[in-house]
């Protein structure tokens, strides 16, 4: 008897176990996600707004996954860079200059998937490697 509780006991604490541990993806993503938050604070957040709402007609919403989805590539070199280019988001058009910033490729891969993964986006782990590649590509 006393040896059938015991083994109960040990699976399932092996079972709970199990359940509480994450994967390296999933404590990658937070760890990009949560200090990314903090490079959006500091380096977007004045333009974009608190909830990546923009600035009327003057700075656009990060809140349109489609435009982010179809520009992942793009993305890096945009924050590195700036953008001197008219866009369209939601439908309008933003000719707004976005002045470049000078910050490491690790902290726009975090900032890349705090913005990814915030204001109703799902587009995951920007990685320091994906971004490190954009760069390289950048016009």
């Amino acid at each position: 008897m006393i040896y059938r509780v015991t083994s109960f006991i040990v699976v399932l604490l092996g079972i709970l176990l199990a359940l509480s541990c994450e994967n390296d993806h999933t404590l990658e993503f937070k760890r990009y996600y949560s200090i990314g938050a903090e490079v959006y604070q500091t380096h977007c957040q004045n333009c974009h707004g608190t909830n990546g709402q923009g600035l009327l007609a003057l700075v656009p919403p990060l809140n349109d996954s489609t435009y982010l989805k179809n520009n992942k590539a793009s993305l890096a070199c945009y924050v590195r860079s700036g953008l001197k280019d008219t866009i369209v988001v939601n439908g309008k058009n933003f000719e707004d200059v976005m002045p470049p910033n000078d910050i490491a490729p690790m902290q726009i891969a975090q900032v890349l998937t705090y913005v990814g993964n915030s204001f109703g986006n799902k587009i995951g782990t920007i990685t320091e490697e994906q971004v490190t590649a954009n760069l390289a590509a950048c016009k």
